[in-house]
Formats: structure tokens, sequence, C-alpha cells
């Protein structure tokens, strides 16, 4: 009898044992959030919320704010799964910065992949940029004239979670208008920050060379950039060749706005103040470049 009644007890708390596990891992799935996509369109729209349904044609997306839309399979470009890290405390999803391994002028340690290729339009004139390998890019820049023609290359080290390291070089030409003019600047930049807000010291030599002279210098950097808003973000640039010698010293700083205006576009502008031999004077064209993934 004592053996029936304790088999019967340890039957009943098996059974009170593997309810409450049963109803603690389905209350946990319950309470489990539910991923969120950002679906991206070949013209550059954009869809967040949860997918519901998706099969070879299109695909059911619940939005926050437009409700349910379905998509065309063959309108997507992209189907891309939202990070906890990328939403503010209210739910709002703030994307990366498309073109931030670039400023006004500089560079940063932020690598370059191969879909992060783009085409930066200045008023002087056309800068390509490509993501040739892992972490590795090459360019080419130059003025509507042609004159100079500059190559760029660089390559990316990661640090750690949020620091990178790259190292790169300039090498340019005065083409057709002067053959004998060259110039060639290598450089080391280091980033501490994300695609979000970064930011970025660099230093490097910069020669000319004209004639069969040469002459060089050091130069410095300090840059960096911030995201306050899912399209905007703040942009500091600056451009430091100290005084050596007889050479005055010069230094350009760059305040600017980036706004994203959409997927794959970029516009941006800021105004530059340039001091020379120790003499701040504002530049008189401001910093206008559009930004455009290829």
């Amino acid at each position: 009898m004592k053996t029936g009644i304790s088999i019967f007890g340890l039957f009943c708390l098996l059974s009170v044992f593997f309810a409450t596990e049963s109803y603690a891992q389905a209350d946990t799935t319950k309470t489990q959030p539910q991923k969120l996509y950002v679906i991206t369109t070949n013209d550059g729209g954009q869809f967040q919320g949860q997918i519901i349904s998706q099969d070879a044609k299109e695909v059911l997306i619940e939005t926050r704010d437009r409700g349910q839309i379905s998509i065309p399979k063959f309108e997507i470009k992209e189907i891309k799964e939202i990070n906890q890290s990328d939403l503010t405390a209210k739910g709002l999803y703030v994307p990366t910065e498309v073109f931030a391994t670039r400023y006004f002028i500089t560079t940063n340690g932020l690598p370059i992949e191969k879909k992060d290729s783009y085409i930066l339009w200045n008023l002087w004139g056309p800068d390509f940029e490509f993501g040739v390998s892992k972490n590795f890019g090459m360019g080419v820049m130059t003025s509507w004239f042609g004159v100079p023609i500059i190559g760029t290359l660089k390559y990316s080290i990661v640090l750690g979670p949020k620091v990178s390291m790259a190292i790169g070089g300039l090498l340019g030409t005065g083409s057709y208008a002067q053959p004998t003019f060259g110039l060639a600047l290598p450089y080391v930049a280091l980033t501490f920050g994300d695609r979000k807000s970064n930011i970025s010291f660099s230093g490097g030599y910069g020669a000319v060379f004209f004639e069969g002279d040469a002459n060089g210098r050091g130069l410095l950097s300090v840059a960096g950039m911030t995201k306050v808003a899912p399209k905007v973000s703040l942009v500091f640039d600056s451009f430091v060749a100290p005084k050596i010698g007889d050479l005055p010293g010069l230094i350009i700083l760059i305040p600017g706005l980036r706004l994203q205006t959409e997927a794959n576009k970029t516009f941006q502008f800021g105004f530059g103040a340039v001091s020379y031999d120790g003499e701040f004077a504002p530049l008189p064209i401001p910093f206008v470049q559009f930004f455009r993934k290829l």
C-alpha cells in the first residue's frame, strides 16, 4: 500500500512538473518578440514590419503605419532582418548610414564592401569608389576637365566590435594638362564607432612632384558623424597641414548635414572655414555633394 501511494505521489509530482514546464515554454514562446524586417524595392522604397507570409510570387508584410502590404517578388531588391540595436526606445527603426565610410574630403577605417560601391558627385567633379573584395576598395576621382586624375586604395582591418583601422593611399597625375605633375598621399586612419556614429583620426604624408622636384609634409585629420534621425546625420570633417619651417600652417574645418533621400541616395552639404598661417576665413563656396550607390 505504501508502495502504491509512493508511486501515485511520484506520478502526480511528475505530472505537475511536466505540465508546469510545458506551460513555461509555451509562455516563453508567446512573449518572444516577433522578428521585424525591412524590405527594399528596386526603386529604393522601403517597407518595415512583420512578414506575415511569402511565396514564390509575393511577400505580405504588416507595416506599422500602412497596415498590410503585398509586394511582388520581382519588385524586391533586398529583405533584411532588423536588429534590436537598430530600434529606438519607441520602436522606431534607424538604419545604419549607407555612406558611413566617407565624410566630406576624408575617409575612415570602416571597411568598404562590394555592396558599398558608390559615386560621389562634387561641384568640382566626380569620385568613383568600388568595393573590390572584402575590406578592400579602389577608386578614381577627377575634375570636370579631367585634371588631375587621382587613384585611391584602401584596406580596412577590424580591430574590435567598434574599432577599425585603414591603410591606404592616393596617387595622382596632372594628366594631359601637366604630365610632369604628380602627387602621392599614403595614410593611416583609426576609427572608433560604427556606421551610425563614429569618430576618426587619420594621418599621412603628402608629397608633390613637379618637373623632377619633390616637396612634402605631414597631414592630419579629425572627422566624425552621428545619425540623429532615420534619414539625417551630422557630419564633421577637417584637414590640417602643420606649419613646417617657412611653410605656413593650413587648417580646413567643415561641419555639415547629410540627408538620406532614398535607400541608395544621399545629399550632403556643409560650410567650411580655412585658417592660413593663423588667420581664419569662411570658404566662399559651400560643399555640396550627392552620393549614389552603384
